[in-house]
């Protein structure tokens, strides 16, 4: 589900269920404040994280505080499974920052940013653990990537020309 989808569908549950209230004969004011609190907290467990990069910084934005990192300064990079995987990162100057995997495979920027910065900290020997995480999720971005670009209309008319090989 994209960001837009996930920001409008509280908005569309809360209109259907007063029409259908109102269809039905049943609204009372009561009612409409209970559909409008169930529609605000929808709402704030589909809010999507925000991630941003820039410099040697990893920034991640949810629905009420943001989380920093420095990718220059990490000590730690940790996958951690459960029903949703997550990517744990740690700096010295004690930022934390848990991200979600997938968003850094589907914006490259994102990850060419923590990994420019991963390498200079396991060069300045700070990087402590993570290694084995980084190179999975290398690995990862690099087969979805080149995923992307054989499907992609120009390599396709290509396609033919490398078959005759």
């Amino acid at each position: 589900m994209n960001c837009a989808a996930q920001s409008s569908a509280p908005a569309y549950w809360l209109s259907f269920l007063l029409l259908l209230d109102w269809g039905s004969g049943l609204i009372t004011p009561w009612r409409s404040l209970l559909w409008c609190v169930l529609a605000g907290l929808l709402y704030a467990v589909l809010y999507p994280q925000r991630v941003s990069a820039g410099g040697n910084c990893l920034t991640t934005r949810g629905l009420v505080r943001g989380h920093r990192v420095r990718t220059d300064l990490l000590v730690s990079v940790r996958c951690l499974d459960g029903v949703s995987q997550r990517l744990l990162l740690r700096d010295r100057l004690e930022g934390r920052v848990e991200n979600d995997p997938g968003v850094l495979v589907h914006h490259p920027h994102l990850w060419f940013c923590l990994e420019r910065g991963a390498r200079k900290a396991a060069d300045d020997g700070s990087l402590l653990c993570g290694a084995t995480a980084l190179r999975r999720l290398s690995e990862r971005v690099d087969r979805e990537t080149a995923r992307a670009v054989s499907r992609s209309p120009a390599w396709s008319e290509r396609q033919p020309y490398l078959t005759d090989l």
